[in-house]
């Protein structure tokens, strides 16, 4: 009777488990942009890379979901507030490092498609560093943004493109 019982209990909760999978896994989907709009995103050039996860060159990954570090993308302006972990090859004063955040007007801003992915790349000159960006974007909008730098170790993010809200 109670091995039965138990028996039971453990299949309802097995269902419950399976059923909050499946609407998690709904919700995902509803949530990712569909393809006609991630390339209507990076067609318009305006967009937003939103960063989840760093990954800084020979050192361990970083978490950076809500934290809200992004890179704001447009012909006109790219607005980067991203940290940054790792090498640097000049030396800057304690409580002085800004990470990865600079602005200024891109130059070669290019967006290409290929059969897998979206690429952007562009140069952006701040004011201590000139940053090379390069962006690959999956169709469903996720992307992995590459930011090489003079002055410092080359750095990645992981995260996706979003709509550029103001």
């Amino acid at each position: 009777m109670k091995k039965g019982l138990i028996f039971i209990v453990l299949m309802c909760f097995l269902g419950i488990a399976t059923n909050a999978q499946e609407l998690t896994a709904r919700k995902q989907l509803a949530t990712k942009p569909e393809k006609s709009k991630v390339e209507a995103l990076l067609n318009s050039q305006q967009f937003e890379f939103v960063a989840n996860t760093m990954y800084p060159m020979g050192l361990q990954p970083k978490n950076l979901v809500g934290s809200g570090n992004s890179v704001t993308f447009s012909p006109e302006l790219i607005i980067s507030n991203l940290p940054f972990y790792g090498r640097s090859y000049t030396a800057i004063k304690m409580g002085r490092d800004k990470g990865m955040r600079f602005k200024g007007a891109p130059e070669n801003f290019v967006v290409t498609k290929d059969a897998k992915y979206y690429k952007v790349t562009t140069l952006v000159t701040g004011n201590r560093d000139t940053y090379s960006l390069s962006l690959s974007v999956s169709k469903s909008g996720y992307a992995t943004l590459s930011i090489t730098s003079k002055n410092r170790d080359i750095i990645n993010y992981h995260g996706e493109i979003v709509a550029v809200t103001q």
